[in-house]
């Protein structure tokens, strides 16, 4: 993996969770310790769902913030806005001359948009703007402009990364070969993290933990945490448990079986298992958190950052750009 170009995006959309962490931040923050790593802020993609400016910003300097506070190695790491890469749009409308309409047909996102519209007896495209239609190939240019090898993604993401290669496929068959095929990197398996309430973290169940929750807030949410009525004394499945599930994602292996062996055999009760694991997400997350909360608070330490990512990230994207130009107009 150490010659490989790792290309992600990240929507500014809301305030990353522990899910998200687990997931895809605390991945993506260890590739780029080995890895020429390239991660944009999404905020073109974001004008999907957020019509404010402002919280847009906000949110790009949450992201930004988030992941320099979890050591991001910036070395290896090219951190910037979508938006100040004026080459994304420019590929995109490129690509849009050889993409089918009918595989923005079977795009998940405007299946999903649509299936709700049906369900709801209303017009198919009610509410659907063209940004989500053509949002696979947006996304297509983000990738392809970077050069980019591998894409992380979760396995419901992968889409993404399957049209990125067909569209790169059809240039490549009338044009020549132009761009490489990326491959999606499909995480180690982590399984569905839980939520609050045992479901799936999501922000739709209103279930989450701010990753960067204040002490007091991140002890509140931990105890919140639904459990069965199991007794102090009675066995406790730690497959089954919430507490045990994102426990493991902190803790040390020796930390995990210790712990695996004390649910089982009894003799700890819920309450005290909640207080365990919030010490060690504490004993992780405040760190970061600590510098997170000094960058928010000193935004403009953000912007040269941001801005040296996207000279960084301009580099790749006009020779790219050129290339395409080239092929498709003779110039």
């Amino acid at each position: 993996m150490t010659q490989q170009i790792v290309l992600t995006g990240i929507k500014p959309t809301g305030t990353p969770h522990m899910g998200n962490y687990v997931a895809a931040l605390k991945p993506l923050v260890e590739m780029s310790q080995t890895n020429k790593t390239f991660i944009f802020i999404a905020d073109l993609h974001a004008l999907n769902i957020i019509h404010n400016p402002d919280e847009i910003r906000k949110h790009t300097y949450e992201i930004a913030a988030i992941m320099i506070a979890l050591g991001l190695n910036m070395n290896n790491a090219v951190l910037f806005r979508q938006s100040d890469i004026v080459q994304v749009s420019q590929l995109a409308t490129m690509l849009m001359n050889v993409t089918p309409k009918g595989l923005m047909n079977r795009a998940h996102s405007y299946k999903a948009a649509t299936d709700k519209n049906l369900a709801a007896g209303v017009d198919i495209d009610a509410g659907i703007n063209m940004g989500l239609y053509t949002y696979p190939i947006l996304m297509a240019a983000d990738i392809l402009l970077y050069d980019a090898d591998v894409v992380p993604v979760g396995a419901d993401q992968k889409q993404h990364v399957e049209f990125t290669r067909d569209i790169a496929g059809y240039f490549n068959n009338i044009y020549g070969k132009t761009f490489k095929l990326p491959e999606p990197m499909i995480g180690a398996e982590t399984g569905i993290i839980p939520g609050l309430d045992g479901r799936k973290m999501s922000k739709s169940y209103d279930n989450v933990i701010p990753l960067f929750a204040s002490e007091s807030e991140l002890r509140k949410k931990i105890m919140r945490i639904i459990t069965d009525s199991k007794l102090p004394a009675e066995p406790k499945n730690p497959d089954e448990s919430t507490i045990f599930q994102l426990y493991k994602h902190f803790a040390s292996g020796d930390e995990i079986a210790d712990l695996r062996v004390r649910f089982e055999r009894g003799g700890m009760g819920y309450g005290d298992a909640k207080q365990e694991l919030f010490e060690k997400i504490n004993s992780v997350l405040s760190g970061p958190r600590a510098e997170y909360e000094r960058l928010m608070a000193n935004t403009s330490e953000l912007e040269p950052i941001l801005a040296n990512g996207a000279a960084s990230a301009r580099v790749v994207a006009e020779k790219t750009y050129e290339r395409v130009r080239r092929a498709m107009l003779g110039k």
